[in-house]
């Protein structure tokens, strides 16, 4: 009597005999049958020989595509939308740092992909990134420049928990009821308005689309306030309910301080790396992304680095030396062996299938 343990190896190379099938598959010896029914036992054990091997065979052979396709795929992206990202930037869990994995998201909408900032006042995207001053600058959905003009429908705001604060921006106040003289800072009492900004405002109103905001082209500069360096008040909020005002920002007037349509619209934020991250940007980070990797750490310990190389695998040192018996796949870093631990579990599940259908 011979037995044996089936691999889809072995599947795929046996030929189709019938009494070497039914004997590898159910450990039965089909050498003394009955003569008179020998056609019919053929026929059923060939059926039945077929109802096992080809489920067996199409679930390896799906699975190992599935594998091979999430292979060619990185972990962690080195891009999202036109951005390049690098740390502390990254595309999900475990890329990144930690510290800024729950107020960065890089997702797909209306057809393009597009890295987000998340705080308690709403979704932001991320026009740019400067990575030698440590600023991003983001386009508000309420947020006007001179050729698209609405009223602000949402505070805009940041978490003061953040490793975000407030960079070189001004932002502008239009529609407000006047005199803008009046607009003040609760509960401090502080002025909002710095006239010596005020030349901004005659040159905002310049742009036709200013009609937007329901005012007249032209309209009279006491309805707006030029809020300059701009401050967040208790709730972390630029408050544009209480202060009745429709706001944009502006980044840079460029060479044109006079023309609005030139200037650089966006709301510029300072980021800071925390303890955590002491001298992993110039030492290990460095090397990881000049091997072409991504730096991030250990979803199950965020104190790792980690540098996550497009084949899958990480490393804490760089992905030129990722093969070393201690690198493991970045969804699998807690796995007892060097194989993706996708593998070793579609192996596990498919013995099992088959040791349940024999």
């Amino acid at each position: 009597m011979v037995h044996c343990f089936l691999t889809p190896v072995v599947l795929l190379l046996c030929p189709l005999n019938t009494s070497l099938l039914l004997s590898l598959l159910f450990g039965k010896d089909h050498n003394i049958i009955d003569h008179k029914t020998e056609k019919e036992e053929r026929e059923r054990s060939q059926e039945k020989a077929l109802m096992v091997v080809v489920p067996a065979l199409s679930v390896f052979i799906l699975l190992n595509l599935a594998t091979a396709a999430a292979a060619d795929s990185p972990a962690c992206n080195p891009t999202c939308g036109s951005l390049q990202l690098k740390y502390p930037f990254g595309t999900g869990p475990g890329c990144g740092s930690p510290i800024f994995q729950s107020y960065i998201t890089c997702t797909f909408t209306n057809n393009q992909q597009l890295l987000l900032l998340t705080t308690h006042t709403g979704l932001y995207p991320i026009t740019s990134i400067s990575y030698s001053t440590q600023t991003i600058t983001l386009t508000p959905p309420s947020m006007f420049n001179c050729t698209s003009m609405q009223p602000s429908l949402s505070n805009f705001g940041l978490d003061w928990a953040s490793p975000f604060q407030l960079g070189p921006s001004t932002f502008i106040l239009l529609s407000c009821q006047p005199p803008t003289s009046s607009l003040t800072l609760k509960p401090s009492g502080m002025p909002v308005c710095d006239p010596c900004y005020s030349q901004l405002c005659a040159s905002i109103y310049t742009c036709p689309s200013v009609v937007g905001l329901g005012l007249p082209l032209f309209p009279p500069t006491n309805t707006c306030c030029v809020y300059s360096p701009g401050n967040l008040d208790a709730k972390g909020e630029l408050d544009l309910h209480g202060l009745r005002c429709t706001f944009t920002s502006v980044v840079s007037l460029g060479d044109y301080p006079t023309d609005p349509v030139q200037w650089e619209y966006g709301v510029a934020l300072k980021y800071s790396h925390g303890g955590l991250d002491s001298g992993i940007v110039d030492t290990k980070c460095k090397s990881c992304e000049m091997s072409d990797g991504v730096c991030g750490y250990r979803v199950d310990d965020h104190d790792q680095f980690l540098c996550v190389c497009k084949n899958g695998y990480n490393t804490s040192s760089d992905c030129l030396n990722n093969y070393t018996p201690d690198s493991k796949p970045l969804w699998g870093s807690g796995a007892s062996d060097d194989l993706p631990v996708a593998n070793w579990k579609i192996w596990s599940a498919l013995m099992a299938g088959l040791m349940i259908m024999a």
